[in-house]
């Protein structure tokens, strides 16, 4: 009975310790669907391999090396290593040392990422049908139908940064729309002159 009673207490007690999930952690934030609009494109090609081998040149080409793709899953990893010092974080850290004795952490080196999916498109408009069952019951369907050479691209590019003695610090997406217009932009040039076949 004592151990029944202690184990309920223990498990009561473990319980009351878990972290819940705040319900808006489940929820879309407003600015949601404007990031998806910002990184998503639809493109005519003739497949998704074209689609990605444009995508893989334009990341190069913006000086991106590819850690990672899976073709068949539409799917790829570039990034690139830049340096991550400011000057101004290094003037604190060295103030902060001088006057209290504490060495103060700076920005060193950071990597840009770039991840890239392709899928088919869907149309606009959809199969519908309503039928009706010898039992009279109603069903309706509403299926997208897959648009035959028609793909849609989405990027994200995220900022990963580590301090001087090689802790990661930082982890943010970037979402500054210039980026994505480039981006997008080089990709559309780069499918026509594939479609032209120019090299």
């Amino acid at each position: 009975m004592k151990k029944l009673v202690a184990s309920l207490c223990i498990i009561g007690l473990l319980s009351g310790c878990a972290a819940q999930i705040p319900p808006e952690a489940l929820q879309f934030q407003p600015d949601t669907l404007a990031n998806r609009q910002l990184q998503s494109r639809k493109y005519d090609i003739k497949s998704e391999k074209e689609l990605l081998t444009a995508s893989n040149n334009v990341l190069q080409d913006m000086g991106f090396n590819l850690d990672e793709s899976n073709m068949q899953l539409g799917v790829l990893v570039a990034s690139k290593n830049r340096d991550a010092t400011d000057g101004g974080q290094i003037a604190g850290a060295i103030l902060l040392a001088a006057l209290f004795r504490v060495q103060a952490s700076y920005d060193k080196d950071q990597k840009i990422r770039a991840s890239l999916v392709t899928k088919p498109a869907a149309t606009n408009n959809p199969i519908q049908v309503d039928v009706t069952t010898k039992t009279g019951k109603q069903i309706k369907f509403n299926q997208p139908v897959e648009a035959s050479n028609c793909y849609v691209v989405r990027v994200t590019f995220q900022r990963l940064v580590w301090n001087q003695r090689g802790v990661l610090t930082k982890i943010e997406g970037i979402n500054e729309p210039e980026i994505y217009q480039e981006f997008f932009d080089k990709l559309s040039k780069s499918i026509f002159l594939q479609a032209q076949n120019v090299e």
